[in-house]
């Protein structure tokens, strides 16, 4: 059976794997989930996540979570844009997440970028997730 959301399917993986206290979380491996951990490790979100072989042409992906003092780092990770509704935001119109505290990932023509960076290349796109 096919999959309508996988990046929203990774994002509960994460959400579920904190939730239990776990350390590592599995998730299928595909070009947009592997451009998203990269923000979230570049920002601090996760520890770091890699890309395994399960099977001959079968990717797997397993995060590293990261907690602090014993609570999650990531508090709240949701999904914006969906695929019934597709959410755009210009740079000048791009939301600002807990006061700055948080962030949002957006898909851009350069690329998966944070709020932050998207905000310094002055660029905009659809906005993937918030995280906090």
């Amino acid at each position: 059976m096919s999959m309508t959301d996988p990046l929203a399917d990774m994002l509960t993986r994460i959400r579920n794997g904190q939730r239990a206290k776990k350390t590592k979380v599995t998730s299928p491996a595909s070009k947009l989930r592997a451009n998203v951990l990269d923000v979230l490790k570049r920002e601090g979100f996760i520890r770091n996540f890699t890309q395994n072989e399960v099977r001959s042409g079968i990717m797997e992906i397993e995060i590293e979570l990261k907690y602090h003092e014993g609570d999650p780092v990531i508090r709240e990770i949701s999904r914006v844009s969906t695929p019934g509704r597709r959410v755009y935001s210009g740079i000048k119109d791009l939301p600002r997440i807990y006061d700055g505290l948080g962030i949002s990932i957006l898909s851009t023509p350069r690329g998966v970028l944070s709020d932050s960076e998207a905000r310094d290349q002055n660029v905009g796109g659809e906005i993937l997730c918030q995280v906090f």
